[in-house]
């Protein structure tokens, strides 16, 4: 399949790179029905500020090669990474209708596979924040820096989850945990302020 241009896709090896291929030369793409993970490393100017350029990057890679290994295993889009942050895509035509749950497990699983959740502390703070929603999922940019993503409230809003997660925290809006069939009497609860929202938001906090 090499040989006539395909092979595996960057953002997930489960899939043909020729989609994508066609998706960016057409500008594909559509709203649909998603869900969005945004986890990042907690403090990441402190370690870096603690130890050479050298290892620091390698700490980095370690968390890229986890986080990535997770999503694909969960049949996500991996989107991007962003200095310390890794995006997920969590869509029905690959994780399933039932991609809420999904996307909530893979934070849970990315959580521990960094330690959390076991004696001691964990290798890599991280922190995780999970939206469900409508979401325009496709290719935007020209050319060569033509990218496949999500964008939209849903998007922005799970950004702003991450940002507000402690360490070890995954942050869900109340809406998205219920649709995963989470009980929220069961778990804990905070009202959010988050940045650029006009509305409080309502949150559960999961653990890995």
């Amino acid at each position: 399949m090499r040989a006539i241009g395909l092979g595996p896709w960057n953002k997930n090896p489960k899939y043909c790179t020729g989609c994508y291929r066609a998706l960016r030369q057409r500008h594909g793409g559509a709203e649909i029905d998603c869900s969005v993970l945004f986890a990042d490393v907690r403090g990441s100017t402190q370690l870096a500020e603690q130890m050479s350029a050298k290892d620091f990057n390698r700490l980095m890679g370690r968390f890229y090669d986890v986080a990535t290994n997770v999503l694909v295993g969960f049949d996500a889009i991996v989107d991007k990474f962003v200095g310390d942050e890794i995006i997920g895509i969590f869509v029905p035509a690959m994780a399933s209708e039932q991609h809420t749950g999904r996307a909530i497990a893979a934070a849970r699983e990315l959580l521990r596979r960094t330690g959390h959740g076991r004696a001691g502390e964990p290798w890599l703070p991280i922190g995780a924040g999970v939206n469900s929603g409508p979401a325009f999922v496709g290719a935007i940019g020209q050319g060569p820096d033509t990218e496949l993503t999500a964008m939209g409230d849903t998007v922005n809003t799970a950004a702003r989850l991450a940002s507000a997660a402690g360490a070890g925290e995954i942050l869900v809006t109340a809406a998205t945990s219920q649709r995963a069939g989470i009980t929220i009497g069961g778990v804990g609860r905070r009202t959010l302020e988050l940045k650029g929202k006009s509305e409080p938001t309502d949150v559960v906090v999961l653990a890995p």
